[in-house]
Parts: structure tokens; C-alpha cells; sequence
């Protein structure tokens, strides 16, 4: 196992499954979720090492739900899966909010669909809700919002909100606990020769062949899902660790560098895997013109664009879509995130962004387009280029 992995990251997300979070059905595991809750507020203080930002994705609202209404096998109805999540759900917040302040750290509630992080602007707003409590020192605690979704737009499984989640806010690693040691070759219940895997790459479809077939009863993942959210968290340049939830102190040894369950390698590291996906992959929707010192800030230093430098908008678009950033002779130097919609954007030219409040009744943000959303695509110096894409979570 590489140590550097999970011992270098500084932002984490830890996804825990519903047999693991339930002690299969039976009810909210207090001890477990008090000993997670732990070493979470110990990451985040940095007790002995690093201090770390974390983020928690928590399932268990619909198996909580099933044993608070007294129900024992999983309903495949809809709306039965939406009522056990209702009811699951406080439950589960409280028990995480009560063992996270016993250790002085404060939670929040976050709860997301598929459409919250397809849509672009509810991603944008979701982000910058993420991390602005990771910079509070607060610690997130998500789950799939259950009750709204439909069958169109449910995750699926929170092993892939998990690695969806590592994308939104660039996270350097993805720590999955379950109720296995980690990945076989093949099934260890029904193969004696099966063989774990300490580490491999994420992605490799070899990987696929060796996952099986589905999850518990009370959960509804299995391996192979847990394989996919690490090929999908390697997409933005995260590596996953697959891990036995129960392991004594498992969230503090993988940060110490520790070889604990199968680590799955990113191959593409984080800030190119972003930088890649910022100039390749998204539509452009617009553009805003700046000026001279503004282009020098952005091209060379790697600063956020402010309203103040702006001096025109073209075209129509929303807050969250991308957007070109052009020079005074109309080259393309970035492009990124639009923090305003073209309409906003116009009132916004040449403007402080003290001024933003007032001019349109609410400020987002204080940047057009912050430096974490904005990446480089031509004429910048190639010193400066690396440090401007550099995208800082």
C-alpha cells in the first residue's frame, strides 16, 4: 500500500453502510457511531498529527426507518422506502449530532439528490455549502434525501453519493467502511481460495469480475458498487480505501499512513484531473471581457476574477455554468464556474464587490468566478500557468 495516500490527504470523505451503521437492522448502533464520531472530531482537530477536513456520507435512515415501524425485510415500493426514510432520518441526524458534540464538534445535516449535483447550479450552491462548514471546522453528515427522490434520479446506493460527493468538493481520498476486510479475488464465503487484494488500480475492469453480486438486506450496494464509486472518485483524482468499519481506530491509522483494507489508486492526481475536466468536458455557455490588470491577475497569479475587473458579458447564462474568460483583444484566457448569471453579471461590470449586496438585493459570492472553479486554458506564462491551476480545495 502506498502510506502517503491517506496520510497526505487533507480533505477525506467517509461513506459507512446501513449494515454497519444499523448492526444489520437491529437499530442505530450507538457505540459504533460514538467511536466514528471519534476519531472524526480527532481528524479534524488534528490530535497528534495533520489537522484534516472530513466529510461524513452516513446511510441507515431507511433501516432505521424499517425498524422504527416495525418492518423486517425491505420494502421495493417507492413510496414505502420514502416513508422509512422520514422516518429513519431523525433518528439518524440526532444520534450523529449528539455523539460529534460529546467530542466538542459541531454537524450539519446535508441531504442531496442526483439532481442536486447534475443541475449546475444547485451543484455550485451545494459546493460552496460543503465548504464553507469544512472551513468552519463543522463536519458534514450526508445522506441521499430519500424522501423526495423517484426512480429517476436516486443515487442508487451511497457508495456512489460517497464518490459523487468526493468530486463536488475535490476531496483527496475516499475511505468506504463496510462490513468486509475489503476486496477478494472472488467471494471468501463460498471460495477458500480466494485471495485479498491490498492494493490495485481504480478502474481496472478486472476489478468488476471479482465484485459479485449484491449487498445485505438492509443495504442495497455490495462490492461492485463500491469498486465503481472508486473508479468514479478517481475521476476527479481520489483514491479510495475499502475498509472494515469495525477495525479498532481504522479512520486514525489509514490517516497515519497504516496499510488497513484495499486501496484503490487514482491515477490522474486532483489537480489535473480537474483541470482536465474544467477545459475539456463543459460546454461553454458565455463570456465575460476583462481588463488588463485583471487578465494579469488571473493568467498569471491564479486569482479569482472580480466583478471590478470585469468589462463586458456575451451571451445568456446562469449562475453555475461555464463560462469563458476573454482579454481586452477577445482571447480566451480561462474559463470556469459562473458565480452570477449574465443579467447579474452586466450590473456587476467594473464594480467593487462591497457593492454586490446592494446592487442586487444578495451576494452569493464575492467573486465572478473563484480560483477552485477557474482554470487556465491559454496565454499564460508557463511558470504561472501551474501555479494558477493549482485549484486549491
Amino acid at each position: 500500500m502506498l502510506p502517503n495516500v491517506l496520510r497526505d490527504a487533507r480533505r477525506i470523505v467517509v461513506k459507512v453502510g446501513s449494515s454497519l451503521v444499523t448492526n444489520e437492522g437491529r437499530g442505530l448502533d450507538e457505540q459504533a457511531i460514538g467511536e466514528w464520531s471519534r476519531q472524526l472530531a480527532a481528524l479534524v482537530r488534528g490530535d497528534g498529527a495533520t489537522r484534516r477536513e472530513v466529510v461524513m456520507v452516513s446511510s441507515g435512515a431507511i433501516a432505521e426507518g424499517m425498524k422504527r415501524l416495525g418492518w423486517t425485510a425491505r420494502p421495493s415500493e417507492i413510496h414505502e422506502l420514502q416513508a422509512a426514510a422520514a422516518v429513519g432520518q431523525m433518528g439518524l441526524a440526532q444520534m450523529y449530532e449528539t455523539k460529534l458534540r460529546e467530542q466538542g464538534m459541531g454537524s450539519a445535516q446535508v441531504l442531496l439528490t442526483h439532481g442536486d449535483l447534475a443541475h449546475r447550479e444547485r451543484y455550485l450552491n451545494a459546493r460552496s455549502t460543503l465548504l464553507t462548514l469544512l472551513r468552519l471546522g463543522v463536519v458534514p453528515v450526508i445522506n441521499e434525501n430519500d424522501t423526495v427522490v423517484t426512480d429517476e434520479i436516486k443515487f442508487g446506493d451511497n457508495d456512489t453519493l460517497g464518490a459523487l460527493v468526493a468530486n463536488l468538493v475535490e476531496a483527496d481520498a475516499l475511505v468506504i467502511l463496510t462490513d468486509q476486510k475489503g476486496l477478494y479475488t472472488a467471494d471468501p464465503r463460498r471460495d477458500p481460495a480466494a485471495q485479498f487484494v491490498h492494493e490495485a488500480r481504480a478502474g481496472d475492469v478486472a476489478l468488476e469480475a471479482m465484485a459479485g453480486g449484491a449487498g445485505s438486506s438492509i443495504g442495497k450496494g455490495g462490492m461492485i458498487t463500491k469498486i465503481l464509486a472508486a473508479k468514479r472518485a478517481a475521476g476527479s483524482g481520489a483514491s479510495t480505501v475499502i475498509a472494515w468499519g469495525r477495525e479498532p481506530d481504522v479512520l486514525m491509522r489509514l490517516a497515519q499512513g497504516e496499510a488497513i483494507g484495499t486501496l484503490l489508486v487514482a491515477q490522474t492526481a486532483k489537480q489535473q484531473a480537474r483541470k482536465q475536466w474544467m477545459a475539456d468536458h463543459l460546454q461553454l455557455r458565455g463570456s465575460v471581457s476583462v481588463d488588463a490588470g485583471a487578465a494579469a491577475k488571473v493568467r498569471d497569479e491564479g486569482k479569482s476574477l472580480l466583478p471590478i475587473g470585469m468589462v463586458a458579458v456575451e451571451g445568456e447564462f446562469s449562475r453555475g455554468d461555464v463560462i469563458a474568460v476573454r482579454d481586452t483583444e477577445g482571447r480566451e484566457i480561462a474559463r470556469g464556474l459562473a458565480n452570477y448569471a449574465s443579467a447579474e453579471a452586466r450590473l456587476l461590470c467594473r464594480k467593487p464587490s462591497a457593492e454586490i449586496e446592494r446592487l442586487l438585493g444578495y451576494i452569493a459570492e464575492p467573486e465572478m468566478m473563484h480560483r477552485d472553479n477557474l482554470v487556465l486554458t491559454g496565454g499564460a506564462k508557463p511558470q504561472a500557468a501551474v501555479a494558477a491551476a493549482a485549484l486549491q480545495g
